[in-house]
């Protein structure tokens, strides 16, 4: 039986693809593996899974900034390296999927010292830190943005695939999105999304702006696990913390999409030819991949930029939905003229066989 690992994790970010591969492997009756933290939001998404087993290591997260935190999660690194090769020669799997995120480094390792294949996938213009860490280790390296290529010193591991769109929204439904949500069809929707972990800046702006939101706007408010406030109860108004099957309704109910820039995020919205007003994240707390996607994305006409720094400045954050919104028709139309390259679920998955040679 051929058998697969696949790790990524701490945000969805780095779920998302793992999570759209996984079920096209099991259905050519490969053993998919899982590796991950023990309490990152990866394990509660792989859970959901048939057929998958999940093993959880201990992770040091990664960080570019100094912190105390930082001297006890590298002592965690070299314990989770040493978990992940005992997991790799029990498992004794065909090829190792790495999707990213600092749960992935010690399992592309353990591939590497039990001379496992490794591929790897980077979504972001620049490799995040965790994947620029892997790259000497992993045979393959699958890229979304072609300037990706000039961070590789080893020009023959890269492979140019262009964003993986998976099926998540097909089938999405504007009135089950606005049942959901006790919504008018007829009236505007903006939704705003800081991703699976939250973005508090921009939960505080859409709180801090709710009333004059509201008089133009219904909003959906995806905040994040654990960043609702039951507090703010108002028609029109509906948050969530975390969504997953209804994403596609409440996606296709939406005229209007706020959101963080990272790249699995604006790509599925430019297929969806859904206007957007981006945030990237903070240069303080990321490596500037986010200002890079959004300002390319806003060069071609398909986004508004706000800087994170900017969400307390409510007449700008309102100028800038207000602006989207009514120009929204130019903005559709400029991404559908757009012709990127993009591969599909299963093509990935059959380029991952190909490096091990299985049909």
């Amino acid at each position: 039986m051929n058998k697969i690992i696949f790790t990524g994790g701490g945000s969805a970010g780095h779920v998302t693809l793992n999570l759209a591969l996984i079920p096209l492997f099991l259905e050519k009756g490969w053993k998919v593996s899982y590796i991950g933290s023990k309490t990152g939001i990866e394990k509660d998404l792989v859970h959901k899974i048939n057929g998958v087993t999940y093993h959880a290591i201990e992770t040091g997260k990664l960080r570019r900034y100094f912190s105390w935190q930082n001297f006890l999660d590298m002592l965690k690194i070299p314990v989770g390296i040493f978990q992940a090769v005992g997991i790799v020669l029990k498992e004794k799997p065909n090829i190792i999927f790495s999707k990213g995120g600092f749960v992935s480094f010690p399992v592309v390792l353990a591939g590497y010292i039990c001379h496992v294949k490794v591929v790897m996938h980077e979504s972001d213009v620049t490799p995040g830190l965790a994947n620029k860490m892997s790259l000497p280790f992993v045979h393959k390296f699958f890229t979304t943005f072609e300037d990706t290529i000039r961070y590789v010193k080893d020009k023959k591991k890269v492979d140019c695939v262009g964003p993986i769109l998976s099926n998540r929204f097909e089938g999405g439904d504007k009135k089950r999105g606005c049942a959901l949500c006790g919504f008018d069809e007829n009236k505007p929707i903006v939704m705003f999304v800081g991703g699976s972990l939250g973005a508090k800046s921009l939960n505080e702006a859409v709180r801090n702006n709710l009333k004059k939101l509201l008089e133009k706007y219904q909003l959906i408010h995806i905040c994040g696990r654990g960043q609702t406030d039951e507090t703010l109860k108002a028609n029109g108004y509906k948050q969530f913390d975390y969504v997953d099957a209804e994403f596609k309704d409440l996606m296709q109910a939406s005229d209007v999409v706020v959101s963080r820039a990272g790249s699995n995020a604006i790509f599925e919205l430019l297929s969806l030819h859904k206007p957007m007003v981006l945030v990237p994240l903070p240069s303080s707390s990321s490596r500037g991949e986010q200002s890079l996607n959004a300002k390319s994305f806003a060069n071609k006409g398909y986004a508004q930029i706000v800087k994170d720094e900017d969400l307390s400045n409510g007449a700008l954050f309102l100028a800038s939905i207000n602006k989207v919104f009514e120009n929204r028709q130019s903005y559709e139309e400029a991404m559908k003229m757009s012709h990127f390259k993009s591969t599909n679920n299963k093509e990935l998955a059959q380029k991952v066989m190909d490096v091990c040679n299985i049909k």
